[in-house]
């Protein structure tokens, strides 16, 4: 077989593996042209980082990922298959779940209601009134809290009286319950004490293990460099590099974000 040949058919193999695959996505706001062609993929159990400068296009994509806005061109495959994700509701039946900077809790709600808030559990009542099961919410709630090691006494706590790093637990913790296969975490460690930050690298460690997969949408390039298995670097709506941890530096990613004449090439 030629040397060509055979690189093409790995090419095609590592597709077909890809638990997502994005192909020369666009997206125009207008006359504005935020995203220009974007390619890559993400496997089961891969962290990928996805990181750039603001601008650069990376909340945008993943707004089309997790169904909050349409992609104008372009194609996306899940697990193998062409799919058009448009709505959150419909990422979510897929498997993709999405914890945003602002990590989509509730202060005045407890830790189990956070957990299911949306996707309540129900029990018939009288044998057939449909009525909330709180008692198995706060049951699997509580489990979920010991197995992420949330320093939260019990799933009635409210959510308002956790530290940052807590509630980023709570938010990753809904994604569990609900067997995502794919997480993206948009800017999760942003804000947070040292503390904080370095709880939520566990929790991608853990979602790893779990092999779940994880796009970790971020600025902080020391944080992402200890977990990410590859990074995506974009500018001005572009992927500029895809690239190994192995194969670069905290340094090397910095380069990636420059544009070429600040960088002399």
């Amino acid at each position: 077989m030629a040397k060509n040949e055979s690189k093409s058919l790995g090419a095609a193999k590592d597709r077909d593996r890809a638990l997502l695959r994005l192909e020369d996505i666009g997206k125009y706001y207008g006359t504005v042209h935020a995203l220009r062609g974007v390619s890559f993929s993400v496997s089961e159990g891969e962290v990928v980082g996805l990181i750039g400068d603001n601008g650069a296009g990376k909340s945008t994509l993943i707004k089309i990922v997790s169904g909050v806005t349409p992609k104008s061109s372009g194609s996306i495959f899940w697990k193998g298959e062409e799919v058009e994700i448009s709505s959150v509701k419909l990422a979510r039946r897929l498997g993709i779940e999405t914890v945003y900077q602002d990590r989509a809790v509730v202060g005045s709600m407890t830790v189990a209601e956070n957990i299911f808030m949306g996707r309540e559990l129900v029990r018939p009542f009288l044998g057939v009134v449909p009525r909330l099961d709180r008692k198995r919410m706060r049951e699997e709630a509580g489990r979920l809290v010991v197995d992420l090691k949330l320093n939260i006494p019990t799933a009635d706590h409210l959510v308002r009286f956790c530290s940052g790093g807590e509630m980023q637990g709570v938010a990753i913790s809904r994604a569990m319950r609900f067997r995502a296969s794919l997480v993206i975490l948009d800017e999760p460690t942003t804000a947070l004490a040292v503390s904080g930050a370095q709880q939520v690298l566990d929790f991608i460690r853990r979602l790893k293990r779990e092999n779940i997969a994880c796009i970790f949408v971020t600025h902080n390039l020391h944080d992402v460099y200890e977990v990410a298995d590859r990074f995506v670097v974009m500018l001005q709506g572009k992927v500029v590099s895809d690239v190994k941890r192995d194969d670069t530096t905290v340094e090397g990613l910095v380069g990636l974000q420059l544009p070429r004449s600040a960088t002399g090439a």
